[in-house]
C-alpha cells in the first residue's frame, strides 16, 4: 500500500466513522471536530500510529503469517494503541461532541501517555483541525524524550523539532517540543510567536508545566488544550490557611495540592473528573503495569526515629543541667546524622535487590535521598561496597549521584535509560545494559522518567506527600522484556524469566505503612511551618545537628508482595471515583436529600454496583476505605454526601454503644469491668459463643477477655449485657 492509497483509505475511514468539520459561530477562527459514529479499533490504529510508521505493514508477507507477527512488530518497532488508549481518544471524541476544547488525560506512569498523545496529534493534524502542535514539558530530559518518541512514531508524516535547536526554522515542523522555561525567558513566547501559531497545545505533566508563570505561555495560544498527568488529584481534602499572604502556602504539600486543583479547572474538569482516567490499579489488572514487592526494613536507629518519642539524646548544657532532645524521622540527614545507618541501608539494599535476569548483575536501580549531601554520601558507600562484592568490575562507577549540582546530571538520566551510563555490557558483551547500576537522586527522577528496566527503587528517606510517594513508586511499575537488548539468540533461550514481572520497593522509613495506616486522607490539615517540607528538596543541608557515632543493626525486615488490590493510596482513587459517580447521579442525590435511604441503597445495588466500567462493589469500597470494621453502604453514602465527616473506628462506635447502655441502666460501680465485658461481647464472636453457651472455662486461655475479667463483672450484668446487645446493637458493623 503506497502513501497515496493509505491517505485515501484514511479519508474514507474518517467519513465512515462520522468525523466532519465545521466552524463554530462563536469561534470562527477555529475548526473543531464533531464525533459521529464510534471509530472501530482498527480504524484508530490506522489513524493513529501504524500507517505512519509503516504504511504497507498489512500487505507485508511477514505480517500475514501469524507466528511471525511478534518478531515483525519488534523488528520494525511498530506501536499499536492499546484498548484503554483507544478509550482515551474516544473520551476526547465525546468531549468535543459536547463542544469542549480542553481535555485532561490522567494516566498512571507507564501506561503510554506520550503514545496516546501521538495518536491525538496525528488525528488533529491529519484531519486539518490543527496545522501545528506545541508540546510543553517542564524539564530538559523530557524535551529530548518527547522528541525521540514523536520522531519514531510520526516521522513519515510529520516533522518534530525541539524549539531551541530550530529557532529560525521551527515553522517547517508540525510538532514543536519545548520546555516552558525556554518560552518564558525574556517573554520570548510573546515576542517570537503569534497566538495562532499552534492550534493544539499539549502540556505534559500538566500540573507542573503550567504552574506559576508558565500559565501565561499556555493560555497565550488559542485553540485546543490537552493536559497529560500521571498524578491523581490531591489526597489532602482540606488545608488550613487559604489566603495568598499565608506563609503556609510555601509548604510543598499545599503548593502541590493547589497546582493539582488548578490543573483540573484549567482543563475544564472542575468536578474533579478528568476527560479520561487510567489508574495504576487499572494497569495492573490489565497486565500493563506491575505492583511492587515492598521490602520494609527498619534499623534500631530508624525504629527510634519512627517512634512517638523519637530518638532521644541526653546531654549537659552550658549551665551543667542535664537536657534531652528528641529527633524524629523528618530530622534524618537534616539534623540527625548516622553513618552506620546509611551503611546498613546500603548493605541491606545490595543483599536483597533483584538481579538482572540476563546478566545476573544487580538490577538497574534508583535510590531517593533526603538531600544532595546525602546522595553524595550514599553513592560513595555503594561504590565501596560494590568494589568488595564485584572485584574488578567497577571503578567507583557502580553508583552515580544524579542531582542538580552534578554537571551533566540531565544527560546522566538519559544515558541511564538508554543503557550507556558510564559504558555498557560490563558483564556480558552480547548484552547492552548500563554499566552504572544505581542512580542516587533527590528529586530529578521522580516524574516523567521513562526507564522500563528498573528493578529496584530505594526510599532512603521519609516521605510525607502522597504525590511524591506515587511518583517514586511509579518509576518501577513499567513492564519490560530483557531480551530486547540481548544480541545472541542462543543465549536468549537460556534466560528463564525474560519478562519483568516484579520490582522491589525498599522502604527504610515505614513510608508504605504510613500511607496505609496512618495518613488521614480526610483530615483538614494544619500544615507545618515552612522549613519542614516533605523531605527530598534539592537545597543545601542545614549545618549542625546531632551526629550519632554508635553502631546500628537491622531490627526487622519484611517483604510483602502487593496484589491486584494495590495499596490503600491506590484504592483511595477507586473510592473517590465511586463518590464522583454517585454524587453526579441526580436520582441518588435527590433520594439522599429526601432521606429515602431504602430507595437509595436499592438503586445503588441495582444500577451502580457490578457494572462493567468500574465493577464497584460494597466489598471493594470497604477495602478502599480501610476502616477496622465492616462499613454499611449507608455509612459510605453518608460520607460521600458530606452527612458525616469521616468513618468512625470500631472503638469509637463501641464507646458510643456503651454510653447508650450506661444511660439506660446507670451502673454505679465496676464500670471499667462492665465496659470491658460489653466491648468484648459486642466485638468478638468467640466471646459471644462462650457466654451464650456458658462455657466459661474457655475464658481461662482467652487473650481478649479472661476468667479473671469476667469475675470482676457484677453477676447481674453478665446476663443484662447479652440481652441488651441482642435487642439494641447491630453486630454486623463490628465484624
Amino acid at each position: 500500500m503506497n502513501e497515496a492509497t493509505a491517505r485515501i483509505k484514511i479519508n474514507k475511514l474518517l467519513e465512515e466513522a462520522g468525523w466532519r468539520f465545521f466552524a463554530e459561530n462563536d469561534k470562527p477562527a477555529n475548526i473543531v471536530l464533531e464525533a459521529g459514529a464510534s471509530i472501530r479499533e482498527s480504524d484508530l490504529d490506522d489513524l493513529g500510529i501504524v500507517l505512519t510508521q509503516r504504511p504497507s505493514y498489512a500487505s507485508d508477507a511477514a505480517w500475514k503469517i501469524a507466528d511471525e507477527q511478534p518478531v515483525y512488530i519488534q523488528t520494525n518497532k511498530l506501536r499499536f494503541l492499546r484498548e484503554y488508549q483507544l478509550d482515551a481518544v474516544h473520551a476526547l471524541q465525546n468531549a468535543v461532541k459536547e463542544r469542549k476544547d480542553r481535555f485532561l488525560f490522567e494516566m498512571a506512569t507507564g501506561t503510554g501517555k506520550t503514545l496516546t498523545a501521538a495518536a491525538v496529534i496525528k488525528l488533529f493534524l491529519r484531519t486539518g483541525n490543527a496545522h501545528r502542535v506545541l508540546f510543553l514539558v517542564d524539564r530538559l530530559e523530557l524535551e529530548d524524550q518527547a522528541r525521540k518518541v514523536f520522531t519514531a512514531l510520526l516521522k513519515n508524516d510529520f516533522q518534530t523539532v525541539v524549539y531551541k535547536e530550530k529557532r529560525t526554522d521551527w515553522r517547517r515542523a508540525e510538532i514543536v517540543v519545548t520546555t516552558v522555561q525556554s518560552l518564558l525567558f525574556n517573554n520570548k513566547y510573546q515576542q517570537l510567536f503569534s497566538p495562532t501559531d499552534f492550534d493544539l497545545v499539549i502540556s505534559d505533566e500538566a500540573h507542573r508545566s503550567i504552574g506559576g508563570n508558565a500559565r501565561a505561555v499556555f493560555e497565550y495560544f488559542i485553540g485546543y488544550k490537552l493536559g497529560l498527568t500521571a498524578t491523581p488529584r490531591d489526597y489532602l481534602k482540606g488545608v488550613v490557611g487559604k489566603t495568598a499572604g499565608d506563609a503556609k502556602l510555601r509548604d510543598p504539600r499545599e503548593l502541590e495540592r493547589r497546582l493539582l486543583l488548578d490543573t483540573y479547572r484549567t482543563f475544564g474538569c472542575e468536578s474533579g473528573q478528568p476527560t479520561f482516567r487510567y489508574s495504576l490499579l487499572d494497569g495492573v489488572k490489565g497486565k500493563v503495569l506491575i505492583n511492587p514487592t515492598v521490602v520494609d526494613a527498619r534499623t534500631d536507629v530508624t525504629t527510634q526515629l519512627l517512634s512517638e518519642k523519637g530518638f532521644v539524646v541526653t546531654f549537659t548544657d552550658d549551665t551543667g543541667e542535664d537536657q534531652e532532645e528528641s529527633y524524629m524521622k523528618r530530622d534524618f540527614e537534616k539534623k540527625f546524622f548516622s553513618e552506620a545507618t546509611n551503611e546498613l541501608f546500603c548493605k541491606t539494599f545490595l543483599q536483597n535487590a533483584l538481579r538482572d535476569p540476563v546478566s545476573g548483575e544487580l538490577g538497574k536501580s534508583i535510590i531517593f535521598t533526603v538531600s544532595q549531601r546525602h546522595a553524595a554520601r550514599l553513592a560513595q558507600i555503594l561504590n565501596v561496597m560494590a568494589d568488595a562484592l564485584f572485584p574488578g568490575k567497577y571503578q567507583s562507577d557502580f553508583a552515580m549521584q544524579v542531582t542538580s549540582q552534578v554537571p551533566d546530571a540531565q544527560q546522566f538520566t538519559i544515558n541511564f535509560a538508554n543503557n550507556n551510563l558510564l559504558g555498557s555490557a560490563n558483564f556480558m558483551p552480547e548484552y547492552r545494559t548500563s554499566k552504572a547500576r544505581v542512580c542516587v537522586t533527590v528529586g530529578m527522577m521522580t516524574t516523567g522518567y521513562d526507564c522500563t528496566d528498573i528493578l529496584n527503587i530505594g526510599m532512603f528517606r521519609p516521605i510525607f506527600s502522597p504525590t511524591d510517594f506515587i511518583q517514586i513508586k511509579g518509576r518501577g511499575t513499567r513492564t519490560h522484556n530483557f531480551l530486547e537488548l540481548l544480541f545472541n539468540d542462543e543465549m536468549k533461550e537460556a534466560v528463564a524469566e525474560p519478562s519483568k514481572t516484579a520490582f522491589k520497593l525498599f522502604d527504610f522509613f515505614g513510608n508504605c505503612d504510613y500511607f496505609e495506616t496512618e495518613f488521614d486522607y480526610d483530615e483538614v490539615i494544619d500544615l507545618p511551618e515552612p522549613g519542614g517540607g516533605s523531605g527530598g528538596g534539592e537545597g543545601p543541608t542545614p549545618v549542625g545537628g546531632y551526629e550519632y557515632t554508635g553502631d546500628d543493626t537491622l531490627s526487622s525486615q519484611d517483604e510483602q508482595i502487593i496484589g491486584l488490590e494495590g495499596m490503600r493510596i491506590d484504592r483511595m482513587m477507586f473510592f473517590d471515583r465511586f463518590a464522583d459517580t454517585v454524587r453526579e447521579n441526580e436520582t441518588i442525590a435527590k433520594a439522599v436529600e429526601a432521606g429515602e435511604w431504602d430507595r437509595v441503597i436499592d438503586y445503588v445495588n441495582r444500577e451502580v454496583f457490578d457494572k462493567p466500567e468500574e465493577y464497584y462493589s460494597l466489598d471493594k469500597l470497604r477495602r478502599a476505605a480501610a476502616v477496622d470494621r465492616r462499613l454499611t453502604l449507608r455509612e459510605i453514602l453518608e460520607k460521600v454526601f458530606g452527612l458525616i465527616p469521616r468513618f468512625k473506628s470500631k472503638d469509637e462506635l463501641l464507646e458510643e454503644e456503651f454510653a447508650k447502655f450506661v444511660a439506660d441502666y446507670k451502673p454505679t460501680d465496676s464500670i471499667p469491668a462492665i465496659k470491658a465485658f460489653f466491648k468484648a461481647y459486642v466485638s468478638n464472636n468467640q466471646i459471644r459463643h462462650i457466654v451464650e453457651n456458658r462455657d466459661f472455662t474457655d475464658l481461662a486461655t482467652n487473650p481478649v477477655f479472661s476468667s479473671r475479667d469476667l469475675r470482676a463483672v457484677p453477676e447481674e450484668y453478665r446476663d443484662i449485657i447479652p440481652e441488651y446487645v441482642k435487642d439494641y446493637v447491630s453486630l454486623n458493623q463490628f465484624m
